[in-house]
């Protein structure tokens, strides 16, 4: 799996952390998130720890660790997109949106916040890049459909490349 070095892509992934298992200090879940090969500092991972909400909870087993409550709820982005998309909007949609990006064959699954993924595929499809044949989105994943039977990969790239 392929993470973006983007606010999005983090903090998705503390989501995952934070609520997947015990995690106990921000020493540790920034460990974690280096062990993905995403480095961050104190000061960044604590603002993004305020920014997801996250608080100190006392764990069933009697340690204090963070939680998320209603993780992922209410974070969609704005909605609405305008018929001049360009490659550099495509780009800006990629860093504030993109978590992952994966190809096989002439497919790519690209990974979004919740509530995320329509109105991404909307602009996707409206960037009238000629190498996509088209998007199907649900709430936080999009497949793209590449024109090239095996463009899948290089797509998939070029979306992790427009994130950067």
């Amino acid at each position: 799996m392929s993470i973006p070095t983007t606010k999005t892509a983090r903090q998705a992934r503390i989501l995952d952390l934070v609520t997947g298992g015990d995690i106990h200090s921000q020493a540790e879940l920034a460990e974690l998130l280096a062990a993905d090969g995403i480095q961050v500092t104190q000061a960044t991972l604590s603002r993004d720890l305020v920014e997801l909400e996250a608080v100190r909870v006392r764990s069933p087993r009697g340690g204090m660790v963070y939680a998320i409550p209603l993780a992922g709820a209410d974070r969609a982005p704005a909605s609405g997109i305008t018929r001049e998309s360009t490659e550099a909007k495509l780009a800006a949609l990629c860093r504030e949106l993109l978590v992952t990006a994966e190809g096989s064959a002439n497919l790519v699954l690209l990974r979004t916040p919740p509530g995320a993924a329509q109105y991404f595929a909307s602009a996707i499809d409206h960037s009238v890049s000629p190498e996509i044949l088209g998007t199907i989105a649900g709430d936080d994943t999009i497949m793209v459909v590449s024109r090239d039977p095996q463009g899948g990969e290089q797509l998939a790239r070029k979306f992790l490349d427009l994130a950067r």
